[in-house]
């Protein structure tokens, strides 16, 4: 499965799962926190999108689960994307229907054509 990550997204810092309780994942990091996570699944080829909803110290980040938490282990590695979860936007996205992280599911392939045209936006 394939990601739609806005071009200015890049991975900041590092972390690991510390717990997870259902949709609520807690990652510890090393380093500088910011708002959004990339959960690297040990597949390599999936993913999960987590949100942060709290800092409750000691560089430890409360996190709220997009999609499925199955897979997910503690010690697993967590990826700071460095930025908000971004949608795409614009004339393109009229007519397509994407899931709440921005991928297309309606089967017709990507939204924008080319890296040129593309546009995205913070989805809060």
């Amino acid at each position: 499965k394939s990601r739609v990550v806005s071009s200015s997204a890049t991975a900041m810092s590092t972390g690991k799962v510390t717990q997870v309780i259902g949709v609520v994942v807690d990652v510890q990091f090393d380093e500088k926190l910011l708002n959004v996570l990339e959960v690297e699944v040990a597949t390599g080829s999936e993913y999960l999108v987590l949100e942060v909803a709290q800092h409750p110290g000691e560089n430890t980040m409360r996190t709220i689960e997009i999609e499925s938490t199955d897979g997910l282990v503690y010690s697993q590695k967590c990826v700071d994307r460095g930025g908000p979860i971004q949608v795409p936007v614009g004339q393109e996205t009229l007519g397509c229907i994407i899931n709440i992280i921005g991928e297309p599911v309606d089967e017709k392939g990507p939204i924008f054509p080319n890296k040129e045209t593309e546009k995205f936006a913070p989805l809060h």
